[in-house]
């Protein structure tokens, strides 16, 4: 199937070169103006409806990004191929085998799904029947003097919980980093139980019983354990029949702050799960020219963009219409896209003063979660140590009249502060971030120890809405800020190469905050059972306990961790200093490693 779709891929490709794409610029030496306007246009059309990652439009841009690299003879990067598949999960789907019947001894209710009730996306697959325990609103928390649990069995029951908490009307509750529905359910899957039914309870007075969002979440399942939510005249009808009042022993246990939990009798409830994941492909384009040097040639500058963005909308969109619009992402990130063309067809022109190689590379996947660079850290034929920088342009189609230019990652490298400073003919006001990590595809690269900077010429009301549109670009501004990233490329590329700094946390230096810190890099195309790392932060407390990129947590102190938020559940429970067994999968193998917790 994937040789299919691989030549079907590289047809489409062939195609697009007998296409003449509207408005295509010529090759041309100088980057401009124009060029960057008539390559963004294409790239933030309706045509290519807000390329999200994996679709037929994300499919075109890669071909027309794949187009130009070939007209500017870039070398593909892997093999033959200007493009790089990568797997990604884009949500979850519920099979046929999703029910809830509740038997009493006056016969069963079979519930329908989406009406009665619905399946919570974070909930794993199972089969049970088993008694029905209502166990308040399922918290445990001794240290303030409350246990919904105390003196009930759970084992290998459901439990019956209620959302929110006690103190529901309290802004800054005590309770409420307990409120959450994965802590709930985490909760639950400690004290032995099978599965959670949710429900909405009569306080606030004014809510409505409504379902919960039935949204994938990219954090994952949460392991040996259903969930789902139903709705409330159902729990009213169990009250009921129990001689009790659902309304009421709710407000009881919000005046009292007292558990009032018990197990419903002559009732069983049989549940089945089951969510399967939606699994889709996307692509990364990547070209390159080669060094010239015989030596130097065999390391690699790195310049990339993500030409990916939210499509239709989505969970990541700002817009709050009803109507689905198409989000064009001209500024985010058409504009790094199409600075990305004009610097490979600019350094085209002259290859041969280039001493190193220089890859190209667009990424799809960043909006999910730097997906594609991600990717193409671990995967590319390129070893990352052979990477001696890599620059990242996101958002850069907004310059203001101030001119205002912001650069991440400045204190990656001794040698970037100097250079930027020298290089700023255009004088813009620069703002430096010291920072490596980031919101952006850059984050990939200095995971491993890759010297970055990242160039962003600001947020505004438009981000990550439908009126991110071409005629909100500063071309002028753009094309200047394009050719800024050429003359730093083109000394980083042919002067000795950067040293890569550690950049200590701002917040790492305030020890006033309680928070604990692990430094810790999720991966969130890691679809495992546990919480796969991308990489750990330097002289974190991660890295000095010996975690690295790939390794797996699956345990933590005596919790266990199915996803990333299951582990931050965990640490939030103890103290900076405080030290904690950790066990991992490494390589297949289970390792296990103490670490001494920081504080944020």
């Amino acid at each position: 199937m994937m040789k299919i779709k691989r030549i079907l891929f590289l047809l489409s490709l062939i195609l697009i070169n007998f296409l003449n794409v509207k408005g295509q610029p010529e090759t041309s030496e100088k980057i401009t103006a124009e060029d960057l306007k008539l390559h963004l246009t294409y790239l933030a059309s309706d045509e290519l409806k807000g390329r999200y990652s994996g679709s037929e439009e994300c499919r075109m841009a890669a071909l027309y990004i794949a187009k130009e690299f070939e007209k500017f003879n870039l070398k593909p990067l892997f093999g033959n191929d200007y493009f790089q598949e990568f797997p990604f999960v884009d949500g979850v789907e519920f099979t046929a085998n999703n029910s809830l019947v509740i038997k009493t001894s006056n016969g069963e209710n079979v519930l329908a799904i989406n009406e009665d009730f619905v399946v919570a996306p974070f909930s794993d697959r199972r089969d049970l029947t088993s008694n029905l325990v209502f166990a308040g609103y399922g918290i445990s928390a001794p240290e303030l003097n409350y246990d919904d649990y105390a003196g009930i069995d759970v084992k290998g029951k459901v439990v019956l919980i209620m959302r929110n908490n006690p103190e529901y009307n309290l802004p800054h509750s005590k309770f409420e980093n307990y409120s959450a529905l994965r802590f709930k359910v985490n909760t639950a899957r400690e004290k032995g139980a099978a599965g959670v039914i949710f429900v909405n309870g009569y306080e606030p007075k004014d809510e409505l019983d409504k379902f919960i969002d039935v949204k994938y979440d990219r954090g994952g399942f949460i392991t040996g354990i259903s969930a789902v939510q139903i709705k409330r005249n159902f729990v009213d009808d169990l009250f009921k029949k129990m001689g009790m009042d659902f309304a009421q022993h709710q407000k009881k246990i919000n005046e009292t702050k007292a558990p009032a939990s018990f197990e419903f009798k002559d009732l069983t409830v049989t549940l089945k799960t089951e969510i399967i994941e939606i699994e889709k492909t996307s692509w990364n384009v990547a070209g390159y020219i080669e060094g010239t040097d015989p030596f130097l040639k065999n390391e690699y500058l790195v310049i990339g963009a993500h030409f990916d963005h939210l499509g239709m909308g989505g969970e990541n969109s700002l817009y709050q219409g009803e109507e689905k619009l198409i989000h064009n992402g001209a500024d985010d990130n058409a504009s790094g896209t199409s600075g990305l063309l004009e610097l490979a067809e600019k350094f085209s022109f002259n290859p041969e003063n280039q001493k190193r190689s220089i890859i190209f590379v667009a990424f799809s996947g960043e909006e999910l979660g730097v997906l594609g660079s991600n990717y193409f850290v671990n995967h590319s034929p390129v070893p990352s140590g052979q990477m001696i920088t890599m620059l990242n342009m996101d958002m850069i189609g907004r310059l203001n009249e101030k001119k205002q230019l912001i650069v991440y990652g400045t204190g990656t490298s001794s040698s970037w502060k100097d250079l930027l400073n020298k290089y700023n003919h255009s004088s813009f006001e620069l703002t430096f971030n010291d920072e490596g990590y980031g919101p952006s595809d850059h984050t990939s690269f200095y995971g491993k120890q890759i010297p970055v900077l990242f160039f962003f010429t600001g947020t505004h009301e438009d981000y990550h809405k439908p009126s991110d549109d071409v005629d909100k670009i500063n071309f002028e501004g753009q094309q200047q800020v394009v050719q800024y990233v050429y003359d730093l490329a083109n000394e980083i590329n042919n002067s000795s190469r950067p040293d890569y700094l550690v950049v200590q946390r701002k917040d790492q230096q305030n020890m006033t905050r309680t928070k604990v810190w692990v430094g810790t890099i999720p991966d969130f195309a890691g679809n495992v059972d546990g919480y796969k790392l991308s990489g750990v932060t330097d002289n974190s407390p991660a890295q000095i306990a010996g975690l690295k990129a790939g390794d797996i947590i699956i345990k933590f102190g005596e919790k266990k961790i199915s996803n990333i938020y299951d582990f931050t559940y965990a640490i939030g429970e103890h103290s900076p200093g405080e030290k904690v067994n950790i066990v991992v999968l490494r390589d297949g193998k289970e390792m296990s490693f103490e670490i001494e917790l920081g504080s944020r």
